[in-house]
């Protein structure tokens, strides 16, 4: 037979508890012992309450909690249960006698007096393990901790639990001002990064821990460089900010990395609007064994769909993809169905549209490495132009609700193929809205840190191997941002659209790829220039110096969510004059005739300039500069 679990033991100081309580109660109402006079009516009183209240209490599952760790939800589990057990055995007791001779405050004063027993019992074995046993001084590493909010919190309980690892919090840094000067469990919150080193050098650390949920580059890159300038260790805590977050642990603690220096703050979610066109439908995301595709299955995810309809032409990355999103929804109701299948096949597309019938589509399917379409440009308009269309094309006909395609900042005054092609796509999208009940929208985003074919992952094989660290021009900037915040926004910017729109996400300011590589190098141990070797290999075709997200002619509008803008829409559209200009660059594609695709898609896109224009345009630039 299975023994009772230890927690349990604690039931018999509560039975204690009823009765004494039940007992106070009356002393106190009747300020004497007058109640006993009628013995017989006061203890079978008294056994019905304590009967009714045990049988409560032991439906109830608050004995499931571990009352060493009691919280703020374990005690209102026990004023629940208690006023459910006091209603219960008021309603017996008026039952049995109607309150004869029995005073009504009695269940009152009874009900009041138990809660204080047992929140007291509840707290009392915690504030012996946090404060008796710990009154003297904690030995360890003096350890300093970054962001005094629940993670910080969270992890200076999980420190304290383990007490082998020898961590002696000393304090926290926070950003906000008005927390300086509080204390979190007796742990004061002693300034902000900025009087971090003078704090380290008066306490003597040994070891700084990033515990904010979402920390701000600089910050993390300041605490950076200062802990290595006092040669201290410096660790962080993965961020924790979706919904699916666990306590942190220990084990958690890992060395920065350069998305942690170009972090940005938290994006705000507006949950209830991407929930009212998630929620229970048919969700199909294209290109889903990508960097962006997987991360938009795994979010979408969290606003309860019907099903999600996974689909890429790649198999490999798809069964990967499949499989780690069978174990994040194993306790969910979300049907997962994954579809291998080629955009530019649209009977292939249509049979997958009448069979699983999608609601929502996500495109973000793309050929996206710029040198290789430049060499390979009828495969840039088969898959990015043609695949674009007969997705469009196959929503529209069977009524999806809405469209999102994935876009980029390439697609602004274009000097590349891709760049052109998902300006082409764009371009689309606009022109069939006018005639559509679907929603088509466009978000466009530049770089996303450590997708598919980034330049982080590069870097990092670089350094890996010895070097040199390979960087196209000194000059070069991008911008960038994390897979977490830009599908976040991306699904956001799907509830704001209508008809067409092209919504530009927040990239924050542009970061210069050489100073990225100089930071990854110095992450890994390294001096830039002295032990690892940067080399410049100059622009590569369709590439140029800096990215823009909008077009000179678009203008720029804000939506009423801070880091979504949304780019004025073209006006005069020939609908015939682009489709046959469209049809042509098809052909030609089909046809294999890449020199002329070129001047097709400029014929198509004005602003595309083919790289040779490019590099001429910036040359002269420059001389009129100086």
């Amino acid at each position: 037979m299975k023994s009772l679990p230890r927690r349990y033991w604690i039931f018999p100081i509560d039975f204690i508890l009823m009765g004494i309580s039940f007992f106070l109660a009356h002393w106190i109402r009747f300020e004497d012992f007058r109640f006993l006079e009628k013995q017989e009516l006061f203890i079978t009183s008294f056994f019905l309450v304590l009967l009714t209240r045990s049988v409560v209490f032991l439906l109830s599952g608050i004995y499931n909690s571990l009352w060493s760790y009691a919280s703020l939800h374990d005690l209102l589990e026990i004023i629940k249960t208690t006023l459910l057990s006091s209603l219960l055995s008021t309603l017996v007791l008026l039952f049995y006698n109607r309150f004869s001779q029995l005073s009504r405050m009695v269940p009152i004063l009874d009900t009041l007096i138990l809660l204080g027993f047992l929140c007291f019992r509840s707290l009392f074995w915690r504030m012996v393990r946090e404060k008796i046993f710990r009154t003297k001084p904690r030995s360890g590493i003096p350890v300093l901790l970054v962001g005094a909010g629940n993670l910080g919190a969270t992890f200076l309980s999980e420190i304290r639990r383990q007490d082998s690892l020898q961590l002696n919090p000393i304090g926290f840094l926070d950003e906000n001002p008005s927390k300086i000067g509080g204390y979190i469990q007796g742990i004061p919150i002693l300034g902000t990064a900025l009087e971090a080193e003078s704090i380290i050098e008066k306490y003597e650390i040994q070891k700084v821990i990033m515990t904010a949920s979402h920390p701000e580059g600089r910050v993390v890159s300041r605490l950076k460089a200062l802990c290595d300038k006092l040669e201290i260790e410096f660790r962080i805590l993965p961020s924790i900010g979706d919904a699916f977050f666990e306590p942190p642990k220990l084990n958690q603690l890992r060395e920065v990395e350069v998305e942690d220096l170009l972090g940005r703050p938290t994006v705000e979610l507006e949950i209830a609007s991407i929930e009212s066109y998630l929620k229970d439908k048919d969700i199909l995301i294209t290109g889903a064994g990508g960097s962006i595709g997987s991360e938009i299955c795994k979010q979408i995810a969290r606003f309860h769909p019907k099903s999600l309809i996974i689909l890429d032409s790649a198999e490999t990355p798809l069964y990967e993809v499949e499989y780690e999103l069978k174990k994040t929804l194993a306790d969910s109701n979300i049907e997962l169905k994954p579809v291998v299948a080629d955009l530019r096949n649209l009977s292939r597309l249509s049979y997958i549209f009448e069979i699983h019938k999608p609601s929502v589509v996500f495109h973000s399917a793309a050929y996206k490495h710029v040198p290789m379409m430049e060499i390979n440009p009828a495969e840039a308009v088969l898959n990015n132009v043609l695949g674009t269309k007969n997705l469009a094309d196959v929503s529209r006909l069977t009524g999806v609700e809405r469209f999102v395609l994935i876009s980029t900042d390439k697609a602004v005054n274009p000097v590349n193929i891709m760049g052109a092609s998902k300006r082409v796509a764009e371009l689309y999208l606009q022109h069939i809205s006018l005639n559509s009940r679907t929603k088509y929208i466009t978000v466009r985003f530049g770089n996303v840190l450590g997708s598919n074919g980034s330049v982080i992952p590069r870097f990092r094989e670089q350094i890996k191997r010895g070097g040199p660290v390979t960087v196209t021009h000194p000059d070069v900037i991008r911008y960038f941002m994390t897979i977490p915040e830009a599908t976040q926004l991306v699904l956001q910017a799907g509830s704001m659209g209508e008809h067409g729109e092209i919504f530009i996400l927040d990239m924050g300011e542009p970061v210069r790829i050489l100073n990225l590589a100089e930071e990854m190098i110095r992450l890994s141990g390294f001096i830039p220039h002295e032990n690892m070797k940067i080399a410049f290999t100059g622009l590569r075709p369709g590439e140029k110096l800096f990215e823009e997200l909008m077009l000179d002619h678009e203008g720029i509008k804000k939506t009423h969510h801070p880091k979504i803008r949304i780019a004025a829409p073209l006006e005069n559209y020939n609908l015939l004059l682009f489709q046959s200009k469209l049809n042509k660059l098809i052909s030609l594609a089909k046809s294999n005739k890449d020199s002329e695709i070129f001047p097709a898609f400029k014929d198509i896109v004005p602003e595309y300039k083919i790289h040779e224009e490019y590099l001429a345009w910036e040359t002269e630039s420059k001389k009129q500069k100086l």
